[in-house]
């Protein structure tokens, strides 16, 4: 079990003489296999939260455990290696390299293990995402929505046990902001747990449980 247990986190940023409380005292637990949606209004503290979860971003104060282990207490390159062996994140703006075909964007992950892709498994993300035909194809040939299905591969390709998708259907319209929740969904199925900033109260509602943000602040 890959239990995430977020205990009274804060995060403060400051700039000259005045700081900022992004974050104030979040406390949640999502268990292995949830399907979780975090909510709020802009500028809540949502993708902070989230960054803070998936190992990017320090929190100022609290812990982050992942079963009971403390994850700002690991080395930097104990850290990364947590984040690469356990978590995908799939970014709003996709972050995909534009000089790279969508097969290299994917397998990105595996390489920076020094592991030869598995095209098998990539071939098989690729298909179950409807972007086989697509995978030679550079990021500005492909449509918004391809753009984030090869966003999501590469998140999977390392076969993670828990994704962190920040607003993954905000840049999208509704024909493929379904196709991605259906995405989402069928990962969610297989026993990844899936942790999903989003304004959309459909995608929300799609989810076993929902947090809500409120001010920095878990309500």
């Amino acid at each position: 079990m890959l239990t995430l247990e977020v205990k009274n986190i804060r995060k403060d940023f400051t700039s000259g003489t005045r700081t900022t409380n992004a974050v104030r005292d979040v406390s949640f637990t999502v268990k292995e296999g949830e399907m979780v949606a975090i909510v709020g209004k802009s500028g809540a503290g949502k993708s902070t939260v989230l960054n803070i979860c998936a190992g990017l971003m320090k929190p100022s104060g609290g812990s982050v455990n992942y079963d009971g282990s403390e994850l700002y207490k690991l080395s930097r390159d104990k850290l990364a290696e947590f984040r690469r062996v356990n978590i995908g994140y799939v970014f709003q703006h996709f972050n995909l390299l534009p000089m790279l075909t969508a097969r290299e964007n994917i397998a990105i992950p595996s390489l920076l293990e020094n592991k030869k892709p598995d095209e098998g498994h990539l071939s098989l993300l690729a298909e179950s995402l409807g972007i086989a035909s697509r995978l030679d194809h550079f990021p500005g040939e492909l449509s918004g929505g391809e753009q984030q299905r090869v966003a999501i591969a590469r998140a999977l390709i390392n076969n993670p046990r828990i994704i962190f998708a920040d607003e993954p259907t905000g840049n999208l319209d509704s024909e493929n902001s379904a196709l991605i929740v259906e995405a989402f969904r069928q990962m969610n199925s297989k026993g990844v747990t899936v942790v999903m900033v989003t304004h959309d109260s459909s995608i929300a509602d799609s989810c076993h449980r929902i947090l809500k943000i409120n001010d920095g602040m878990c309500g």
